[in-house]
């Protein structure tokens, strides 16, 4: 299995994709459906990785050997939720029993007028939070995303929606230019979503305890919240079956503040903090875990915090994000954030 999570082909290809959107616009959620159980038969006999993965993550979670069968019902809740964000963008809000907690604490925080840092994860459907919009339309939603990891999806699910395209800030974009565009959005009260579940190959990262095991999770979105000091709300789309979706918000911190010199520290308390809350919601919804590779693989000797080489690299990424947000620390890039 490789060790890098964005060396994975996206599966299928871009007709393949193409087909199942257009089989899902003309045909109907229930005929598109039908079509995700030859997919889950294609990913059970071709991708061996994901395949080993799901068996190994569902076995922690599950807190027993998972067969095949269950590995069979994690591949389809995951590519339940990538067909729905066909209807999903489309703005087919209709066909889903969407249940919402935490709404009210989410608008409080938004209301302040500070902006709002969103973290979400690969648990779950990060589609669904377009329920926001819904409620309350007012709200700017600016989600970062790495548009290039998956190509295909990424260009025929913008065709879909071109307005909601044009609000994403691509993660692709280098550590400055990211930084920056994430700290404007904040500072014109945006709701900033990111994704803060998976390290990118090369840039440091906290080691936490995750479902019994060591893993490790990003920095740099914890040093972006550190330096803009915004408040943090987690959020998990958890898919239900059907057309079921829990969409939960949980406020997390009003705002990061600590010391330069213990920022390393209390940073890799709220990461911990954040993994606990992760687990617990993987534990609860254990078919919404979309991470098909080796979460718990052995770090390198850059990852974490114990280093030298790891301190050092968390100061560099800590000193050009707080550069890019016009603080008087010298520095270059933030890295990516989602």
């Amino acid at each position: 299995m490789s060790e890098n999570w964005k060396q994975r082909p996206e599966g299928g290809g871009w007709f393949a994709i193409w087909l199942i959107r257009t089989i899902a616009r003309r045909g109907g959620r229930v005929v598109a459906r039908a079509c995700l159980y030859p997919i889950v038969l294609y990913f059970l006999a071709m991708r061996g990785p994901e395949r080993r993965a799901s068996r190994a993550y569902l076995t922690r979670a599950l807190g027993r050997p998972a067969g095949l069968v269950e590995v069979a019902r994690h591949i389809h809740a995951f590519g339940a939720t990538i067909l729905d964000r066909v209807f999903l963008l489309g703005e087919r809000l209709r066909r889903f029993n969407l249940h919402v907690s935490g709404l009210d604490a989410l608008h409080a925080s938004v209301d302040r007028g500070r902006g709002v840092l969103l973290f979400g994860s690969h648990l779950g459907s990060f589609e669904v939070l377009r329920v926001l919009a819904r409620e309350r339309p007012d709200i700017n939603v600016r989600v970062v995303l790495d548009k290039a990891h998956n190509p295909a999806i990424t260009q025929l699910l913008d065709a879909l929606n071109p307005d909601i395209a044009a609000t994403v800030i691509d993660a692709g974009q280098d550590g400055p230019s990211l930084m920056l565009a994430i700290q404007q959005a904040v500072s014109e009260g945006a709701l900033v979503a990111l994704l803060v579940d998976r390290t990118q190959p090369g840039e440091g990262a906290y080691p936490v305890d995750f479902l019994g095991a060591p893993a490790q999770l990003p920095s740099a979105p914890w040093q972006v919240a550190a330096v803009l000091q915004a408040p943090i709300v987690l959020a998990f789309g958890l898919y239900r079956g059907g057309n079921r979706y829990d969409l939960v918000f949980e406020p997390f911190s009003d705002g990061i503040v600590a010391p330069r010199q213990h920022r390393a520290v209390v940073l890799g308390e709220f990461v911990r903090r954040y993994a606990a809350r992760l687990e617990d919601h993987a534990r609860r919804a254990p078919y919404n875990w979309f991470n098909f590779y080796d979460f718990w693989q052995t770090p390198s000797p850059q990852d974490g915090a114990p280093t030298h080489e790891s301190r050092q690299q968390d100061r560099t990424q800590e000193g050009l994000a707080a550069r890019a947000a016009g603080d008087d620390v010298r520095g270059g890039s933030v890295g990516r954030a989602a």
